[in-house]
């Protein structure tokens, strides 16, 4: 399983990459290879500012639907519109091409309650 060590985790199976006040995020190798074959990704809250662990938008696989959580309070300022004709991208390279979400981050105080790759590590017992 991939879990690159220079990326931020949330308990809810997301991955975040920090670049000054721009924080990107997708799900985890782990979670897309729970939820299966990926057929849409839907995101509504462009350019909306939501507090951390609010839904931005949900993951549809071939057999169940999952809501997607902020792992920072923010502006969503970018949406990877690639996901709309390619969303098995989130399969095939969840940390690659398959990242949803870039959050102008609100609160950098919250950076400091993300896991580790570690701490990720032993939530999902790898």
């Amino acid at each position: 399983m991939n879990i690159p060590a220079n990326l931020k985790y949330t308990k809810d199976h997301e991955w975040v990459s920090i670049e000054g006040d721009i924080a990107t995020v997708g799900i985890t190798d782990f979670a897309q290879k729970e939820l299966g074959d990926i057929v849409y990704v839907e995101v509504e809250t462009l350019d909306q500012t939501l507090e951390k662990d609010e839904v931005f938008g949900t993951v549809e696989a071939v057999k169940t639907v999952s809501d997607l959580f902020l792992p920072l309070s923010g502006e969503i300022v970018e949406f990877n519109d690639a996901l709309e004709n390619t969303p098995e991208s989130v399969n095939s390279d969840p940390y690659g091409a398959g990242w949803m979400i870039k959050i102008k981050i609100a609160n950098e105080a919250e950076i400091d309650s993300l896991l580790s790759s570690e701490s990720y590590k032993e939530l999902i017992g790898a």
